[in-house]
């Protein structure tokens, strides 16, 4: 479903990071040879990801099928790299004494070698409709790392994998803010209840150290129409904005008080924010002599305590804002179904354009919106630091947003030219910017070619590389399933963290890769 058919009345809008379900029957994979063994540090120099010879392993060899499952090939036994469920304390930290070891027992730190990160890997192990459903976070806080699953949340130790916690929710969840309070706290949308058509009608407080409810309350409706299947959630300071049904509203993450509340500004509907050290929102703004014709999309910045805009700023008629890929400085990327088009917009701190540039590369549509109506602030491979965006990119495709972004490119945000870019890496290794840390670029690059995932930093003069972390070989495989078009992904303290959009039923011989993670 296209944002437009969704502004059109077609039902709520799409979760535009689910993948299509897949299906569940596959043909049983035969045994294959094991990869050959270790990848060495990468050299300095323009990255090019690739890895030195291999030594061999014994290892045992999964078959990826879809939607983030994996057959096991040999024994059904658990896989010892995953923590157990809460009610066993006993976890295989990968030397071969937990529970379920085996010779075609899946390890994903088997054969780890001298300066490899060790990883932690947890498989669903909820029971959920065939078609599967939605992962939210990750969210790091302090040693504990947390995802919001249907009505669950599940905290994680951030070492080993382990539960530190489980909170269950009375409905399920529907609407997520990228990112917690600066303290910690979450706040999310609830149901009124467990059925699937049920309206989303309250807000629930979480702390995501603790794994304990906050505080819960409803949100009072804006007009007679304020009704809705989904919330577009930011979260700013001591505020959480909600937007809805060309609707906004905003509470105290405190105590839950609401702060302010909007149903229209200047003839331009709210449609979603964007949050963290400042509050922006998107509206839809359309001309009410022409119902046919196409609208303008707005960015405002938002006075997080009152919904005050500061500044606001009209596209040209049939540009629609897809995504915010950063908010200070804040970057915005937007297309133009008509043209198949799209461009990047860099604002001053007032509001003014300080470039506009036509982008002469392609990025997955998670990171200009083509084809995704939510999620504003939902890309995971876009980094900017005063004047640069670094984003994952790749050649442009037939469509405006693409699957293979394997390199990276830097955007000077005053003239909106491109100051860089890396060299393309194989077929299917995904670069996505990370983080700026000690005054290079953070990027992940995916699994791919035979070699498994790993983290290099780029320096932001040039793009030149040096190897940071390096997961086993034999991680490649799990690694894998973590999908680019379905992927959320979290860097915080010297560690990475991969959460499955979309998992499904646990099932004799096959796994629902939930979350990975390797790191310091």
């Amino acid at each position: 479903m296209t944002d437009e058919q969704w502004r059109g009345g077609f039902g709520p809008p799409p979760d535009p990071f689910e993948p299509e379900p897949q299906p569940r029957t596959q043909p049983q994979p035969q045994p294959v040879p094991a990869p050959a063994g270790r990848f060495a540090n990468l050299p300095a120099g323009r990255f090019t990801g690739r890895t030195a010879r291999v030594t061999a392993l014994a290892v045992a060899v999964l078959l990826a099928v879809g939607g983030g499952t994996y057959l096991v090939v040999g024994g059904d036994r658990d896989e010892p790299s995953a923590a157990r469920p809460s009610a066993s304390p006993t976890i295989d930290r990968g030397d071969g004494r937990g529970p379920g070891v085996g010779p075609s027992t899946y390890d994903a730190n088997a054969g780890i070698q001298p300066g490899e990160a060790r990883v932690w890997l947890r498989d669903n192990q909820a029971e959920l409709p065939g078609s599967g459903t939605s992962q939210y976070g990750p969210w790091r806080v302090g040693d504990v790392v947390v995802k919001a699953i249907s009505n669950e949340l599940i905290g994680y130790a951030v070492a080993d994998g382990q539960d530190k916690w489980k909170l269950s929710l009375p409905t399920p969840v529907c609407g997520v803010p990228p990112a917690p309070s600066a303290d910690g706290k979450l706040v999310l949308g609830l149901k009124e209840s467990p059925s699937e058509t049920s309206h989303c009608t309250h807000l629930q407080q979480v702390d995501l150290a603790t794994g304990k409810a906050g505080w819960k309350v409803p949100v009072p409706p804006e007009n007679s129409a304020d009704t809705s299947l989904q919330f577009e959630m930011a979260i700013s300071g001591d505020t959480v904005a909600v937007a809805r049904s060309a609707v906004m509203s905003g509470f105290s993450v405190t105590d839950g008080r609401k702060l302010f509340g909007t149903s229209n500004t200047e003839g331009c509907s709210p449609s979603a924010f964007a949050g963290g050290s400042r509050l922006i929102g998107i509206r839809n703004c359309f001309d009410r002599s022409d119902a046919l014709a196409r609208g303008q999309s707005m960015v405002e910045e938002l006075d997080p305590a009152t919904g005050t805009p500061k500044w606001s700023h009209k596209y040209e008629k049939g540009w629609t804002v897809g995504r915010v890929l950063s908010v200070d400085p804040l970057v915005v990327a937007a297309h133009h179904q008509d043209r198949k088009t799209w461009n990047l917009t860099a604002f001053a701190a007032d509001g003014k354009v300080r470039s506009q540039s036509a982008a002469g590369f392609g990025v997955s549509g998670r990171c200009n919106g083509f084809g995704n109506a939510s999620g504003f602030q939902e890309c995971y491979a876009a980094v900017a630091d005063a004047d640069t965006l670094y984003i994952g990119a790749g050649k442009p495709g037939t469509s405006l947003g693409i699957d293979d972004t394997n390199q990276v490119v830097a955007v000077d945000l005053n003239t909106g030219k491109e100051r860089w870019r890396t060299a393309e890496q194989p077929k299917g290794r995904t670069m996505w910017p990370l983080a700026l840390e000690d005054g290079r670029l953070l990027v992940y690059v995916a699994p791919g070619s035979g070699a498994a995932g790993s983290v290099v930093s780029l320096a932001p003069a040039d793009g030149s590389s040096q190897p940071v972390l390096q997961s086993p070989a034999v991680a490649a495989g799990a690694e894998a399933v973590f999908y680019p078009h379905g992927i959320r992904i979290s860097w915080a303290g010297g560690r990475l963290f991969l959460l499955n959009g979309r998992v499904y039923s646990p099932e004799p011989k096959k796994k629902s890769r939930a979350i990975l993670s390797f790191g310091k």
